[in-house]
């Protein structure tokens, strides 16, 4: 069975609680307030089953123009909107106020009730019905119904219910797959139960014992129990009107306005970018920086509205916006919003929130103009790939994206496995699902090949970059993960070779200058020729008359090349001298089973400056290791 819900809207005073009364018995005027004042202030709620079996959930909203906040909180999930015009009084302020609020939020189905009909004749009614009907032209009620009601004498209420159920058979069911949202319409306690939040679930599904998070507090709790339309339920679906029953969960942490999801599911922001249409009916343009009122959902929030492509919207005329509220509010993407002046308070604007996660952009930027039509555009694909790019190296979320996009789960894996298909995006992080796009990998490729460019120019007789270094070199946002895949991606493509914790440009080789070549072959002869007993190198340098810079370039393009080895206390020793020792030393132990102190000075013939350095390099570089007071090799040939 499909889940309406039906909405009343219209001026104060024009019958919309007693229709509901005669529709379903229930009088929604719950408050002592109300009953004294004989209006409507709070939200009111009652069911309506069709002869069909279908079952209607009705929001009865408040017709006064103080409590035009509250009939969009009210206004929020409605299928069906059924416009509430009294005989005796026609088209009223509230009237226009409740449609252009129908209209903002993209209400598509509806009808026009005439109520009190028994208060007037029939020439008047006839009056009546032609303003009505010129009122209506051009909007989303035009040649909609228009049944005529006595709610007192019940004339006309039979083809009320007739109309719903026609009404009923065109409204799509909605899909119970998304993200579970629902904003808080009302909180109360009921003795046994504790706290009971009530709502109309917009999107997804909940079920008992699920842990949910009340946003933007973030706190957490576990449902006890779900009552739709006062009947227990386990679970509850999108379009139900849902009271949710909590455990440990006081009252005074949860307010109209917030909103119930899953952990972590939801991002509340104080920026949204948007679309949004500026009413023909405002006396005048509406300025950058218009303090107003930020109404989604069953919030309202105060906030700045700041023009992005001109200086001013003209009446009217949509454009695109930024709010930069004074509150967070947890939206997705396609969310509706209505704009109400701050003061006097009028319904102003409205209309689809397209980034809810933007970072804070400059007015007259044609970039983010650009990337605003993308989102406009309804292209799944280029939403994420714009999303995608904006992330930069940073990369953007699975989690961020189905707020971003507003898409179910299983769309956007396939949209996502799509784009990695083509390699318009790729995974950077698949434990936390982290996309980057192909552009900031082409960005960052670059950059890489830029840097180790430089480092090569400037270090002639160095043949790689520390990659700790290169990594200091690039933008902040780039961690070492994707730093690592893009150094491992380069090293397949063959536009950089590793060499240990170094890296090079592919293809690059050292050409040393001709006094550089005689630098090489001096200090590599002096090595050759002093054995294991060589002089300090900062000594050697000197002996040579050698610059210490030029020195020790060539000296680390030795130890590169594997000709010089570097042990400790700035010693260093050629390569074929070590080797040579390595091979007595192996020769000794095998004899002899082990080697003390002694016998390693013995083998070397050198000092005791010389044997700790050596002995210890052969320790570092398992060779050797110590046992006791002795050395035996690590690995026994």
């Amino acid at each position: 069975m499909k889940q309406i819900i039906l909405g009343t809207a219209g001026h104060i005073d024009h019958g919309k609680t007693s229709l509901v009364k005669a529709l379903t018995g229930t009088d929604t005027d719950r408050l002592k307030e109300e009953k004294q004042r004989g209006i409507t202030i709070e939200l009111g709620f009652a069911s309506l089953d069709l002869p069909s079996g279908q079952h209607i959930g009705i929001v009865d909203v408040p017709g006064h123009e103080k409590f035009v906040k509250n009939m969009v909180a009210g206004a929020t999930g409605i299928d069906i909107v059924a416009m509430i015009i009294a005989a005796d009084e026609g088209v009223m302020p509230q009237t226009r106020e409740h449609m252009e609020i129908c209209s903002l939020l993209k209400i598509q189905h509806g009808l026009i009730v005439l109520t009190k009909i028994d208060l007037v004749d029939e020439e008047w009614l006839e009056l009546v019905k032609e303003d009505i009907s010129g009122f209506m032209t051009g909007t989303f009620l035009e040649n909609t119904p228009l049944i005529p009601v006595s709610s007192s004498t019940g004339q006309g209420i039979p083809e009320l219910i007739e109309t719903l159920e026609d009404l009923s058979r065109n409204i799509p069911e909605r899909m119970s797959t998304g993200l579970f949202r629902l904003p808080v319409d009302r909180v109360f306690t009921m003795k046994g139960f504790g706290t009971v939040i009530t709502g109309t679930l917009s999107s997804g599904q909940v079920s008992v014992d699920e842990t949910i998070m009340i946003y933007p507090s973030r706190l957490t709790s576990k449902v006890r129990g779900i009552q739709v339309h006062n009947q227990t339920v386990t679970t509850a679906a999108a379009g139900m009107r849902t009271a949710i029953n909590f455990q440990g969960l006081d009252k005074a942490s949860v307010n109209r306005g917030d909103v119930l999801s899953n952990p972590d599911a939801l991002k509340p922001s104080y920026l949204f970018d948007a679309s949004m249409l500026y009413l023909k009916s405002n006396p005048k343009p509406i300025k950058n920086r218009t303090r107003v009122r930020f109404h989604t959902g069953t919030v309202e929030i105060m906030g700045n509205l700041i023009v992005l492509e001109k200086e001013t919207l003209q009446p009217g005329e949509t454009g695109f916006i930024q709010l930069r509220l004074d509150s967070p509010v947890p939206c997705v993407k396609h969310d509706r919003f209505v704009i109400r002046s701050y003061s006097p308070v009028r319904t102003i604007g409205g209309g689809e929130i397209l980034n809810p996660l933007p970072a804070k952009h400059k007015r007259f930027k044609p970039e983010v103009i650009e990337g605003l039509k993308i989102l406009l555009s309804e292209d799944p694909d280029g939403t994420i790939s714009f999303f995608a790019v904006q992330a930069g190296f940073s990369g953007v979320s699975f989690l961020d994206l189905k707020v971003m996009t507003n898409l179910p789960d299983k769309k956007l894996n396939q949209i996502l496995q799509s784009l990695m298909a083509t390699k318009t995006i790729l995974q950077m992080d698949k434990e936390n699902r982290i996309f980057i796009h192909q552009k900031t990998i082409a960005e960052l490729t670059g950059l890489i090949h830029d840097h180790l460019g430089k480092y090569h120019k400037t270090n002639p007789l160095k043949s790689a970059m520390p990659k700790a270094e290169l990594l200091s070199k690039l933008p902040k946002g780039i961690g070492t993960k994707l730093f690592n895949i893009m150094l491992n991606q380069m090293v397949k493509d063959e536009k950089i070779a590793q060499e240990e914790d170094s890296v090079r440009l592919f293809g690059h080789k050292i050409a040393l200058q001709i006094d550089q070549e005689d630098v090489k072959k001096k200090i590599e002869s002096r090595y050759k020729a002093d054995g294991l007993a060589p002089p300090f190198f900062r000594e050697l340098a000197k002996t040579l008359e050698i610059d210490p810079a030029v020195a020790k370039d060539v000296l680390m393009l030795l130890i590169g090349e594997g000709l010089i080895i570097k042990t400790k206390d700035d010693l260093y020793f050629h390569t074929d001298h070590i080797e040579d020792l390595k091979k007595r030393v192996t020769d000794f132990i095998l004899e002899k089973g082990e080697m003390t102190t002694p016998d390693f000075k013995d083998i070397t013939g050198v000092s005791r400056k010389y044997i700790i350095p050596l002995i210890e390099y052969f320790d570092s570089i398992n060779f050797t290791i110590r046992v006791g007071d002795t050395r035996q090799l690590r690995k026994k040939s």
